[in-house]
């Protein structure tokens, strides 16, 4: 065999090991490992290759960015227990209530803030069904649409910083967290709004499904409604400044005073203390929520793992040319690969998690897209706007899942009239992916809802740099005696990241020259 013709083989069987259901960290390890050996055996790479692995393992372990998975892991698990959705969602609900689809609007805008300070879909799915299932299905909300409404707005959190997802794929693209985060606000805003649009539509086209909640029904008004909506959005939006303002992670905000494991440890302060603020801080409630975190964490861990035993393989027998010329050659160019690479993810997320795709696929990509001239945080939002469809997924979606298991516990504790049938909870989810799929092809088609909310870089002149440097040459006018107006002309205005790179490069090239010249 020729280890050309290897590389589809290691691919091949990458999907077969990812579909057989057993736990990916263990499988793909054992494939990476068997492959090793048996090019070793073919003399495709000497013995001493596979002695990098230890040292790619110990790489992982000693990498400070994914500190912060622990502490947003542990900041979401604490805040989804303490009763912070449970008084958010009842205030909306009274709030928007006599509106028609009004508890859909306090469903998606409470699983907006609230994906923003918990960062996990089981506990946001989970208590935002408990609060408003019943109470939809007391004033007659379709079945489908609150089935759809709850499961979509808990995959918000997937999408808002300081999202899980968005750290781990700034790890692998080797991007900073925070431009990560400030290049996925516009899409999440953005998912918002189509989320809100679709159930004004819905109730214009069809009232009956979506109708306003009867004034008997609403206990609060005047400034005690509005003290309790305060009460929950103001202590969230403290945290969500001082965590993401803190490293960066917002839109005007130039400078970062924590990295993000230190933003993380100050987020899960905060917990505690929004915890404490709704007199549900105990100890049952922080031992659940540390298992919790040690499990993520640890699932997190060997995933890297066996992904690193894997691509440190797949390397060494050229599997990166093949990825390379296999998206390259496509038709095009690069809206050919963008809209390639993501129906690959679509439907690879109907059988894996995101954290699982993150880990492994992304690494093949990743470098094909940088070759390509393809802004590596765009990149990553728009994979992380389509990851967020392995969660809606029917049959296998994971907010299926736990809304399937939450309205079964609520049926049994009558606190729902009839059950929740599986189809209406599959057909229901539908609409939502669709709409999740039209962002994906908005940020596609329109880099600016990422970049517009970057930080702008300067870009070098590059015809004034070169007659700064004639006139330097042709004059013998020193490096130091260069004023600052002339060396302000080298820098042109600002202009988005993602069109400066190239030139940006070749002002690399031009300070170095007058470094050298200043040193002559």
């Amino acid at each position: 065999m020729a280890m050309e013709s290897f590389p589809p083989l290691m691919f091949a069987g990458l999907i077969l090991v990812l579909l057989i259901g057993f736990p990916v960290a263990f499988s793909l390890a054992a494939l990476g490992l068997a492959c090793g050996f048996f090019a070793v055996s073919q003399g495709w790479f000497p013995p001493e290759f596979m002695s990098a692995l230890p040292q790619n393992v110990f790489g992982i372990l000693s990498n400070d960015l994914l500190l912060a998975i622990p502490f947003f892991t542990l900041m979401g698990a604490l805040l989804e227990k303490c009763g912070l959705a449970e008084d958010m969602l009842d205030a909306m609900g009274q709030l928007f209530g006599p509106v028609r689809g009004g508890l859909g609007y306090s469903v998606i805008i409470v699983g907006f803030i609230l994906g923003a300070i918990t960062g996990t879909v089981a506990g946001q799915v989970i208590a935002m069904a408990m609060i408003s299932l019943p109470v939809m299905m007391r004033y007659g909300y379709n079945m489908r649409y609150a089935t759809g409404v709850l499961a979509a707005s808990g995959t918000i959190t997937q999408l808002v910083p300081p999202s899980l997802v968005l750290v781990v794929l700034a790890d692998q693209l080797g991007r900073p967290v925070g431009d990560m985060y400030k290049g996925a606000w516009g899409p999440a805003i953005l998912q918002v709004l189509i989320f809100a649009l679709y159930t004004f539509l819905l109730s214009r086209i069809k009232p009956d499904h979506v109708p306003g909640v009867p004034k008997e029904a609403r206990t609060l008004q005047g400034w005690a409604l509005w003290r309790k909506c305060l009460r929950g959005i103001i202590p969230s939006a403290v945290l969500i400044f001082a965590v993401l303002g803190s490293m960066g992670g917002l839109p005007g905000i130039n400078t970062a005073i924590c990295t993000p494991t230190e933003a993380g440890a100050m987020g899960a302060v905060g917990a505690f203390i929004l915890a404490a603020m709704h007199r549900r801080l105990n100890w049952p409630l922080v031992k659940e929520a540390m298992i919790g975190t040690m499990r993520i964490t640890a699932m997190v861990v060997f995933i890297l793992i066996g992904s690193r035993t894997f691509s440190l393989v797949f390397q060494g027998v050229e599997g990166g040319h093949w990825i390379e010329n296999l998206l390259s050659d496509l038709p095009g160019g690069q809206i050919g690969f963008l809209i390639a690479v993501n129906l690959f993810i679509f439907f690879l997320a109907f059988f894996l998690d995101f954290f699982e795709i993150a880990f492994i696929i992304l690494p093949l990509l990743a470098p094909v897209a940088e070759k390509m001239g393809i802004d590596l945080v765009w990149f990553g939002v728009m994979l992380c706007v389509n990851m967020q469809t392995s969660f809606m997924h029917p049959p296998f979606g994971f907010a299926l899942f736990y809304l399937r298991g939450i309205s079964d516990t609520l049926f049994k504790n009558g606190a729902l009239p009839r059950k929740v049938l599986s189809k209406d909870i599959y057909l229901g989810s539908i609409p939502w992916v669709v709409m999740q799929l039209v962002l994906v092809a908005i940020v596609i088609f329109f880099p600016q809802t990422v970049t517009a909310f970057l930080d702008k870089e300067k870009a070098v002149d590059l015809n004034q740099a070169s007659e700064l440097l004639q006139q330097m040459g042709g004059q013998d006018k020193p490096a130091e005696d260069l004023s600052a107006d002339d060396a302000s002309k080298l820098f042109a205005p600002e202009v988005p990241a993602s069109e400066a790179s190239a030139p940006a490069d070749d002002g690399d090239a031009v300070r170095r020259a007058l470094e050298e010249a200043a040193r002559k």
